[in-house]
């Protein structure tokens, strides 16, 4: 399901107007934020999905890593989490230990506190966490907000969808699956602390709906043009070479669907159209920042070897949203 569609579905839902709710899902913003006093507002999220990993342990972090980085992506502090399970009921409860053992320790990690969580039986193993986070009322990175001349910097590469899924088919490299799970497992509380330090003018973090989708949100929310420079985007290393033999996502397939028309491409390559569309797990933070702060934010993300990088700028709005080139 699209961002678009989301959207409009959400539209038809009633809701109670609530003046502390400063964030909710009109913008498809990463996280519900409610103020509950004039220097503290707790921020809500939660996330699960199916295993795109064999290994349990490596799974748990990386949907415990998904499923913090909302919090991350609204500027705040994770404090609480709880876990959200479905497990079959014949398979070995071995694997849900490793499971939940990864989980909780991107959860240690975080600073947060595991504070319980809810199990079912299912046909199919699915896990993630809902949590607390807190953050200052008056400094809330929101999903829009972009300035005509802010510079965008995304945290992490991208390529995991294509990554796992070649990976499935057994044809990708050792170094390169390790590469991708390292990239899923980063929690991005390093990248966000950085960052919470500057006048950031809208955030986000990368995942089901792809690079494009949420630049998409990010984009129509601000009432901009965002101008990409595809050769400065980076990738996980085989992403390219994968995506061209065409170990591709069903995901990425309807990503792209969803976005028809709002796009204009300049002389772009499928591999490279097929990585934006790809769908991100635990992807990284995508943020706009006025271009006097580009070089002091960088030199910080690059102290901690987070793998940042420019990709674009802010322009006002013209006939596409989003320009590729």
């Amino acid at each position: 399901m699209g961002p678009e569609v989301l959207s409009d579905i959400l539209k038809t839902i009633p809701v109670k107007e609530d003046k502390n709710l400063i964030v909710g899902y009109e913008k498809s913003d990463d996280a519900a934020v409610y103020k509950i006093s004039d220097d503290t507002a707790l921020i809500q999220t939660l996330d699960f999905f199916t295993p795109m990993v064999e290994d349990p342990y490596i799974f748990g972090q990386i949907a415990a890593a998904n499923s913090l980085s909302d919090v991350y992506a609204m500027g705040g502090k994770p404090i609480t989490a709880m876990n959200i399970v479905c497990f079959p009921e014949k398979e070995n409860i071995k694997i849900l230990e490793e499971i939940l053992r990864g989980g909780a320790e991107k959860i240690y990690e975080s600073g947060a506190v595991l504070s319980g969580g809810h199990s079912i039986h299912d046909n199919e193993i699915k896990y993630g966490l809902s949590v607390t986070g807190i953050c200052s009322p008056n400094k809330i990175f929101k999903n829009y907000g972009s300035q005509e001349g802010d510079i965008l910097i995304l945290t992490k590469p991208l390529g995991t969808g294509i990554i796992t899924t070649a990976s499935k088919m057994k044809v990708v490299k050792e170094n390169e699956i390790q590469e991708a799970i390292e990239n899923m497992t980063t929690l991005n509380k390093y990248a966000g602390e950085i960052i919470a330090k500057y006048p950031v003018t809208a955030c986000t973090d990368i995942t089901g709906f792809g690079f494009l989708g949420h630049l998409y949100e990010m984009a129509s929310a601000s009432e901009k043009t965002f101008v990409i420079e595809s050769e400065y985007i980076p990738c996980l290393s085989g992403s390219k070479e994968y995506a061209k033999e065409f170990y591709i996502t069903g995901s990425g397939q309807k990503n792209r669907k969803s976005l028809e028309g709002k796009i204009k491409f300049e002389n772009i390559s499928f591999e490279m159209e097929e990585i934006l569309f790809d769908p991100q797990t635990s992807g990284g933070l995508l943020f706009s920042i006025p271009i006097q702060y580009v070089n002091d934010v960088m030199k910080e993300l690059g102290e901690l070897k987070i793998k940042s990088a420019i990709v674009g700028s802010v322009e006002k709005l013209k006939e596409f949203p989003i320009i590729v080139r």
